[in-house]
């Protein structure tokens, strides 16, 4: 049972706690909470290190890179346990923390006590915001710099581009961002809907749709394309292969461009001509290169950051100013 925000603490010795009133009172309130997250922080934390060290000694045994290596983490149950942990580690912390952090004092009551002690409302707010956000905070810095400490030397061996989710989204600054936005949509979710199982219904939908659906459209935006343009029936420089293709057209000498199917006929002898009558000479492809990709995550993190602090603003405002 959750110990409710009116329980004052009454062992001896209790001044030697590292946290005392409110902060105290909100961390074991939410202890159960807390202790499933810490642990699989943890948990996956040593998963990391392990399935590291397991590929590095894959790959000196097969000579990498002055040999190719294959494809080590194709059917890996371990990299795919992990990466499904870190991508649903958004959609816990968002509905079993953020949804229930203020719905749940506000459906039980415990928030209309609140005044009646001898802290203020502003100050039990922050004491819940500030462990949330420092949960979403350290959970994500600590995940982040494990994995890009796994992927960010082997990347060549590794089944995902830089740019999709699996990579992007869990390495650098995205992964603490992430949480934290999708940390604070949850807790102002359950501020607005004000009861907790009818909140973590809300937020989940609000999680899967932003994470599956709209992030994938904002994170390929976050970077400037190139053209690159190269003679027909030959191989793309391998400079470029790291670089995600977004678009591929044909052009002429001129620099007219066409689509890549325009002279998709059901004959080589018609396809010839439409070539020739176009004048088409070139292959075309627009790109986003792999040394934009720190550039476009420290501006996701920001507009991530932005959005967690929108939010913190409304929430504080709403339950400050409107009745509990």
């Amino acid at each position: 049972m959750s110990t409710t925000l009116t329980e004052k603490p009454a062992e001896p010795g209790s001044g030697r706690r590292l946290l005392r009133g409110m902060p105290w009172l909100v961390v074991r309130q939410h202890r159960i909470a807390l202790t499933c997250v810490i642990g699989l922080t943890l948990l996956t934390a040593i998963w990391i290190v392990y399935e590291r060290n397991e590929l590095v000694q894959l790959l000196d045994a097969k000579g990498w890179p002055e040999k190719d290596a294959g494809q080590p983490l194709e059917n890996n149950r371990g990299y795919n346990y992990i990466t499904s942990i870190l991508g649903g580690l958004p959609l816990i912390l968002a509905v079993f923390i953020g949804a229930p952090l203020i719905a749940g004092d506000q459906e039980n009551g415990t928030a209309q006590l609140v005044t009646t002690q001898s802290a203020t409302r502003r100050q039990w707010l922050i004491a819940k915001l500030g462990l949330a956000y420092t949960l979403a905070l350290v959970s994500g810095v600590v995940l982040s710099a494990l994995f890009t400490w796994w992927w960010k030397p082997y990347r060549s061996v590794f089944l995902s581009e830089w740019i999709d989710g699996v990579i992007f989204d869990n390495t650098g600054p995205v992964l603490p961002a992430f949480l934290l936005f999708l940390t604070a949509a949850g807790i102002t979710i359950g501020v607005l809907i004000r009861r907790v199982l009818p909140a973590m219904v809300v937020t989940f939908l609000f999680t899967a749709i932003t994470t599956m659906f709209v992030w994938d459209e904002i994170r390929v935006r976050l970077g400037d394309s190139h053209l690159f343009t190269y003679p027909m029936d030959t191989e793309l420089p391998a400079r470029y292969a790291e670089a995600y293709e977004l678009d591929r057209w044909v052009g002429s000498a001129d620099g007219t461009l066409y689509n890549w199917g325009i002279c998709a006929e059901a004959t080589e002898k018609a396809q010839n001509a439409c070539i020739k009558e176009h004048g088409i000479v070139n292959d075309v492809i627009e790109y986003l290169d792999y040394s934009q990709m720190a550039t476009m995550q420290w501006t996701a993190a920001g507009l991530l950051l932005a959005g967690t602090a929108l939010l913190t603003a409304f929430t504080l405002w709403r339950v400050t100013r409107r009745p509990l």
